[in-house]
């Protein structure tokens, strides 16, 4: 049994050993052969590399080739360029030096004509010295000659000749000034249409003529009684406050407020307008409204003066100035609204300056401004305008050149700028045309500006108000300052002054009133 296991073993060991060297040696054949393939296919992509890197290296010389002539056909057009320009260069040189040598040839010719002409101009001068000089010497001869044989001296001669002259020379020169004065006035009157036509082409503004009253329109007759009040006290105490003259007349619903001074006006107007709203019109009432009116209007002048600044584009300046173009709304010159012609002054003097070359903005910010004065003439009892407005425009520290502006279009000094100039052009377009002013009504208010300047510069006189179109004077007197028999004295004063100093018809009533008031407050 062991024999015929081992027989088995053995036959199987050399069974396995047999089939491994037959796998072994067909193993051995097989990578040999994969291997000489695989040595083929790489001498076969060498070889194929080798032709393409053969291919690329032509392609890189034939490339070359091409840039190299490229390059040089680039360098040869850019160096013609450049003698082309440089010979287009010395050609222009060459011309400007012979330019440069003719106009010198030229000067030197003109040089020396100038001086042969200079000397010639010497002789002439010296022969003429010469020619003078004999000519005297022969008049001296001929009125030695006539002074011997006719027995007269010189003057005597001379005084007879410009005798014998003088009425022929008198209406010959009647005859020039005639002339000449007949030519000017045409040459005037041409320019002056000139002058309008272009303004009123290019600029037009509406006509605006202030009057003395303001009528009011009432709901019924039966308000006329109460705004009159019991014994007249309502209408007494709105005049009080007011300075204003209320004027009621047969005129069916219809009261009129007369009054010289156009901002006090326009309070008493408002105020009145509320009370009749309102309904409750009594004393009390009527100065609580118009206090109150009063604090409005000073918003509604700052609002009317930024309004006018935006209308024509120019820079805000300080809020006080901004205030006096809002309250130049209630003061006119010669019946013509300030503030509309400080407008019209402004767009006019800005399109003077334009044309010119000047700064427009600059034109018209001087052209708002030039009259500014007059809204502070009120206030200070009179005065220039002109010197009013340059102050306070140098103490908000404006322009030099709206300063002189304000300083040069009445003459005070000459004007520095082209700005300056238009304004004062300006000015004077907007105030000359037909109807824009009223010398009489000027006359008129001034006459109203006096009489309460005089009141007012009294010691303890607190408020004036020249009414009944000049014929009363109404003062308010300080009660701490002046007494019952002072205000007295005080009226005939002002009487006396009044008489001394103005002009006007009729007479003029002074009403000096003291009113002593004591308020309280229960809490």
């Amino acid at each position: 049994m062991w024999i015929l296991i081992a027989g088995f073993l053995g036959f199987g060991l050399l069974v396995g050993l047999g089939v491994y060297l037959a796998c072994r040696k067909f193993f051995a054949l097989d990578s040999s052969h994969i291997i000489e393939r695989a040595k083929a296919k790489a001498q076969a992509i060498e070889l194929e590399a080798q032709n393409l890197l053969h291919k690329k290296q032509l392609e890189l010389k034939d490339a070359e080739l091409s840039l190299q002539q490229q390059f040089k056909e680039k360098e040869r057009t850019l160096h013609e360029s450049y003698t082309k320009k440089l010979h287009a260069i010395e050609r222009r040189e060459q011309n400007l030096q012979d330019k440069l040598a003719c106009e010198l040839s030229a000067l030197e010719q003109q040089k020396s004509r100038m001086k042969q002409e200079h000397n010639e101009l010497l002789l002439q001068k010296e022969e003429q010295l010469k020619a003078t000089k004999r000519y005297y010497t022969l008049i001296e001869e001929l009125n030695h000659t006539l002074s011997h044989y006719t027995g007269l001296t010189k003057q005597e001669a001379k005084d007879i000749l410009l005798h014998n002259l003088e009425h022929e020379l008198i209406d010959e020169k009647a005859h020039l000034i005639r002339r000449y004065e007949k030519e000017t006035r045409e040459q005037a009157q041409k320019a002056a249409n000139y002058i309008l036509a272009q303004a009123v082409t290019r600029y037009v503004g509406e006509f605006a003529a202030e009057r003395l009253i303001s009528v009011l329109t009432l709901p019924d007759d039966e308000m006329k009684g109460r705004i009159i009040g019991k014994e007249g006290r309502n209408i007494k105490a709105l005049e009080m406050i007011s300075g204003v003259d209320i004027i009621i007349d047969d005129t069916p619903a219809t009261i009129i407020l007369s009054s010289f001074n156009l901002y006090r006006r326009a309070i008493a107007l408002k105020t009145l307008n509320i009370l009749i709203e309102d309904g409750r019109i009594h004393p009390a009432r009527i100065e609580e409204v118009y206090t109150r009116v009063e604090e409005q209007m000073e918003q509604e002048i700052l609002e009317d003066g930024k309004n006018v600044i935006i209308d024509l584009g120019i820079d805000f300046p300080h809020p006080d100035i901004i205030k006096l173009i809002g309250k130049l709304r209630y003061r006119a010159s010669y019946g013509q609204n300030a503030l509309g012609h400080s407008i019209q002054t402004a767009n006019l003097a800005g399109i003077i300056a334009a044309q010119l070359g000047g700064d427009e903005k600059l034109a018209k910010r001087a052209g708002l401004l030039h009259d500014i004065g007059k809204a502070l003439t009120i206030d200070q009892g009179g005065g220039n305008h002109v010197l009013l407005g340059a102050e306070v425009c140098k103490r908000y520290k404006e322009h030099p050149v709206v300063i002189n502006a304000i300083m040069s279009h009445h003459g005070n000094e000459a004007f520095e700028s082209v700005e300056a100039a238009a304004v004062c052009a300006a000015d004077t377009l907007s105030a000359a045309r037909p109807g824009a002013r009223r010398d009489v009504l000027e006359s008129f208010l001034n006459r109203m500006q006096d009489l309460e300047q005089i009141a007012t510069q009294k010691l303890g006189v607190k408020q004036a108000y020249a009414i009944n179109a000049g014929r009363e004077l109404r003062v308010i007197a300080r009660a701490d300052i002046i007494s019952d028999s002072q205000s007295i004295v005080l009226a005939k004063e002002i009487a006396q002054e009044i008489e001394a100093t103005l002009n006007y018809p009729g007479e003029v009533k002074v009403s000096v009133i003291r009113e002593v008031r004591a308020v309280e407050f229960a809490h």
